[in-house]
């Protein structure tokens, strides 16, 4: 029996991918009827758009860190569980509000800040309960699985949103986005793991816990490289793109309907990039290709603002284009990287990993929210998406000129190293 097959075949894995892909389909639907909604319907400003960007994900700046020692403390299965339902709550009140005749914006930073600090504990979680599950060579092809799935409900779901929007109002879209985060915590209600929380006596201050994920994700050098990598794209990527539904629906003219058949081509470049990550990890080297899919990503989305200088027929063509590329560059350096730092950190550390690495590279985005919705206001939106552009193409530099470029696999923590020692070996090996 083949590896993906034995995949296939595992209880819990079908419930945590079905429950997450059927979660995905409803992110398809907030993804893009959200911004309609706060662009079209409640007019919002460049400057509110920056800030309703910042508030979406101020909870990685202030929560991650805590979200992550707590994550290492409690069931992650069961965080994750009760992050869904927060959020489902969350997204419910925004239709239930606005169709009240009650809704208002500062509504939305509300629920946009509640919605994002249950993502922070969720995607701490959600990270770190895949090593749980997997053996540390499936870990690489779950994760593969998990984004092929996500990639395929990205094609359909958003031209199937865009042609809704013609009909529906953008409030009763999120209302079925509500709807699948119940379905997520009712699947993963059925995975059975054997994880227990962190006795009480083996716990120590929140502070010392935080600080041993902070040290973790410093002394090791390859995890640091990509860290610092994924923070620098995430700081210019966000200053750029929180403005990209003004861009989008006032300055290139685009339908909505146009807009959700966009997205849902580009995100074949996702799919491709999700399938063929493991195969191109083994030709090109692991290595290589989180270097490479960096540095190509930075330079075609210099080619986004430009497309503001091609006539309104061509330019959302040429846009397609380029998301195509970023969209497969994008899976293949999240797939290999987030795999290898996986295998390199010790199980007890992963939530802690994980909140360390989300609060550098997940921190910087509302100050790139805030910065960009400044940018646009005083300039224009173009002049906000060439400054993210070049400081993107830039943020490849870290790991460029490191033992990535020339490294074709990554190395892996021995099972029985224990968590203090851990943070020595694993650096050790890593200068290899």
């Amino acid at each position: 029996m083949s590896n993906d097959a034995k995949l296939i075949k595992n209880r819990n894995f079908v419930w945590l991918w079905s429950g997450q892909s059927i979660s995905v389909i409803g992110s398809q639907l907030s993804g893009l009827a959200l911004p309609v909604f706060a662009v079209t319907m409640l007019g919002v400003t460049e400057a509110e758009l920056g800030l309703l960007g910042a508030f979406d994900n101020a909870a990685f700046l202030v929560f991650a860190l805590l979200a992550g020692a707590w994550v290492d403390r409690w069931v992650k299965r069961r965080v994750m569980i009760v992050a869904d339902l927060i959020r489902m709550i969350a997204v419910a009140a925004i239709p239930i509000l606005y169709f009240a005749g009650h809704f208002q914006f500062w509504h939305l930073l509300v629920l946009g800040a509640i919605i994002g600090t249950a993502t922070v504990f969720f995607d701490v979680a959600s990270q770190s309960f895949i090593p749980v599950l997997f053996k540390d060579d499936e870990i690489g092809r779950a994760n593969s699985a998990l984004e092929t799935s996500s990639q395929i409900a990205g094609i359909g779901g958003p031209s199937l949103v865009g042609w809704l929007l013609v009909f529906l109002k953008a409030p009763f879209l999120l209302l079925a986005d509500a709807v699948t985060f119940l379905v997520s915590a009712f699947t993963l209600g059925f995975i059975r793991d054997k994880e227990v929380p962190k006795p009480a006596e083996d716990r120590r201050p929140l502070r010392e816990e935080i600080s041993e994920g902070l040290k973790f994700v410093w002394n090791q050098p390859l995890i640091r490289r990509i860290s610092f990598t994924t923070a620098t794209s995430n700081l210019f990527n966000s200053l750029a793109m929180v403005l990209f539904p003004i861009f989008i629906l006032r300055n290139l003219e685009i339908s909505t309907g146009v807009w959700g058949v966009m997205i849902a081509i580009s995100s074949v470049g996702g799919l491709l990039g999700a399938m063929s990550a493991s195969k191109l990890m083994k030709l090109i080297g692991e290595g290589q290709l989180i270097v490479y899919s960096a540095v190509a990503s930075g330079i075609i989305f210099c080619f986004v603002p430009a497309t503001s200088l091609l006539p309104r027929a061509a330019a959302p063509w040429a846009l397609t284009a380029i998301e195509f590329g970023i969209s497969f560059l994008v899976l293949t350096y999240n797939i290999t990287q987030v795999s290898a730092r996986q295998r390199l950190c010790p199980k007890p550390l992963l939530g802690r990993m994980n909140a360390s690495i989300r609060f550098m590279v997940w921190g910087v985005m509302p100050i790139g929210s805030l910065i960009g919705g400044i940018i646009g206001q005083v300039y224009d939106v173009v002049t906000a998406m060439v400054v993210g552009a070049i400081g993107n193409l830039f943020s490849a530099l870290w790991i460029y000129f490191s033992p990535l470029r020339t490294l074709r696999e990554m190395p892996s923590l021995p099972e029985n190293v224990e968590t203090e020692e851990a943070e020595t070996s694993g650096s050790q090996e890593s200068d290899k």
